[in-house]
This record gives structure tokens, sequence and C-alpha cells, in this order.
């Protein structure tokens, strides 16, 4: 990275590292695709990831908000998308995330590889990247994705098509193509990320986690800047435990100088977000209360579920809403059947 901070100077802080809090890695991931459908399609039958909630865009109802992961949802599992019908297709670049990054079993690579061939994914031939093997890949909306062979302690979600052998295991980390990499180095510092290596224009930031750790950051002066819109990155939200903790890293970002919001409930998780020097939207999302406070582990993404505040408009949201068929490995017939 370029060694010039000016950018960045209000960013710093002289407050002591030890006493701030630390953040267990991703919480979620949030997209924006086109058709909800074939968003489905892919996560659920291609990558075999469970659908735990398909709700609405909380400020724009009239979208689904679909959310991917383990069988419970757990954070730093979670994909999350906001499917736009006709949308314009972006481009990613800088000021963006350049890729979401899953972890497969270090034994399932060649598995992944001839998986994804025969479903005619767009998949790259594997690479290593610090002494790990990834293979790089692009969904239905050409969102780049990688799986990456290694250790989590998710357990998979064994409703699936894939074989629990060499089902996805969470998150690995992201990638972000940031507008200022010192300056974006320096939040991921803040959010307790610690700096464990570099490899040409890639310097990799790990978390104390034992899922979704790994933030890789780009230095690409000459690179594009991104365009929002299908087929890229809407945010990317750190996990923290509680309403207390999240208070705790308010104060903690506003010491920095980052303008962060009120929080905002999001029915299965408590948000703020704040977007960060190099051009990225960052949340920091509460691990509770769940996916399951509103309707049972067997039985999550069965049904349309809506915020107490959206109910009185169901009726109207379900006739404008395209209606969605999930297949029956990954419905609760399948749970089911496996329990």
């Amino acid at each position: 990275m370029s060694s010039n901070k000016n950018a960045n100077a209000d960013s710093k802080t002289n407050a002591d590292p030890n006493s701030a809090p630390q953040t267990d890695g991703l919480h979620h991931v949030t997209a924006i695709s086109s058709d909800p459908q074939a968003n489905v399609d892919f996560y659920t039958d291609v990558l075999g990831v469970r659908l735990v909630k398909r709700t609405v865009n909380f400020d724009d109802p009239g979208t689904y908000h679909l959310y991917y992961g383990d069988e419970t949802g757990s954070p730093g599992t979670i994909l999350t998308f906001f499917p736009f019908e006709g949308a314009r297709g972006g481009r990613v670049g800088r000021g963006q995330t350049s890729a979401t990054t899953f972890v497969i079993p270090e034994a399932s690579v060649d598995y992944w590889v001839d998986r994804l061939e025969s479903m005619g994914v767009a998949v790259d031939d594997p690479v290593e990247r610090f002494d790990e093997t990834v293979v790089p890949l692009r969904d239905h909306d050409g969102q780049p994705l990688e799986l990456v062979a290694g250790k989590s302690d998710v357990e998979p979600w064994t409703g699936g098509p894939v074989p629990a052998k060499h089902a996805i295991r969470g998150f690995h980390g992201v990638t972000l193509d940031s507008l200022n990499p010192d300056a974006t180095g320096d939040v991921l510092e803040t959010l307790g990320y610690e700096r464990v290596g570099t490899a040409g224009e890639r310097t990799r930031f790990r978390a104390a986690a034992d899922r979704g750790a790994v933030v890789d950051l780009l230095d690409r002066p000459d690179g594009d800047r991104g365009q929002q819109g299908v087929g890229t990155v809407h945010h990317v939200a750190f996990r923290t435990a509680d309403d207390e903790t999240q208070a705790a890293w308010r104060d903690r970002l506003a010491e920095v100088g980052l303008r962060v919001t009120p929080q905002k409930d999001r029915q299965y998780f408590r948000s703020i977000y704040f977007r960060e020097p190099g051009g990225i939207l960052f949340e920091v999302a509460t691990d509770g209360p769940g996916f399951d406070r509103d309707e049972p582990v067997a039985t999550l993404g069965t049904d349309l579920k809506l915020p107490p505040w959206l109910e009185d408009d169901r009726d109207s949201l379900e006739e404008r809403l395209p209606a969605l068929e999930v297949a029956p490995s990954t419905a609760a017939e399948r749970t089911e059947g496996v329990n």
C-alpha cells in the first residue's frame, strides 16, 4: 500500500486499543441480484446453502430480502440479497467489496470444480493464495464468489443437495477493493483486525474468530471504479454480541471520526451503519435475536415473514412480490426427512 496517510488523518485516534471492543468477524454480506427465483435456484440448488428467511427490504417493501446460511442462519454464514427485477447490472471495482468467500473442506476442491462445471457455472481454475486453495466463480448475475479450502467451526447444512462432507461451512471472508486502502486498513484495525500478510496488491487482515475471520484489502490505484447494481455487494456486516457492545462500537467509531447511524431494528438482528473512507458501506450487527424468532428452525425460509409495522400491508405486498419456489431438497419436507 502507499505510505500517504494524509487522507485518513481524521480516522486516527490515541485511544487505548486494549480498551476497544473486538469484532468476532463477519456477520453477513448483503448483495444485489436480479430475478429472485434465479437467486433462490443458484444459492440453494447449486451452492447448497439454506434459504433461512424470506422477508422484504424494510426500506423498499416491494422488494424481497432473501437470507441464506447454515441450518439456523448463524452469524458468519449469512449471505443476503435484494433481488431487483429488471435493475441494471453493476460493475465490480474500486470502492466496493469485490468478492465474497466461503469455506469448503480441504479435500473438496475437485468435487466443487466438477460440480460447478457440470452445472454450467462460470468457474475458474483453482489458485493458491496465502497457502490456501481458492476456487473463483461467479453466480448467475456475475457476482464474484470464492470457495476456499480450509477449516471452520460451522456445521454444514445437511438438508440441501450437496453431501455434508463437501458442503459449504460459512464464510471465509471478503475482499475489499478500496478507494483509499490505507484508510480502510486503519478502520479494519479499529474493528480489531490484524494485518497478517501481503501478496502483491493484496493485504490480508484477520480477526480472532473461528469463522468469517478474513478480510483481504486490495491496493489498485489504477483500477476502474465500481458501480452499484445487479451482481455487486451492497454492504458488509461485522459481528457484535448484543446492544451493549454495539453501543460501545458506536462510541468507538465516532471517536475515530466516522459518521455512524442510529441503531436500526432488522428484526433478526439490530444494526448500525457507516461508510468507511474507502467508499465501502459497513455495518455492525448484533448476533441476536436470530432467524427462529418468528418461525421454527425446521421450517425456516418457508413463508413470507414481515415485521409488525408491515403486517397490515401483507395482502398488497404478497400481490406485488413474485411467487418463489424452493426445491424439495431445501424445503421443510427435506428437513423433516433428515431429522
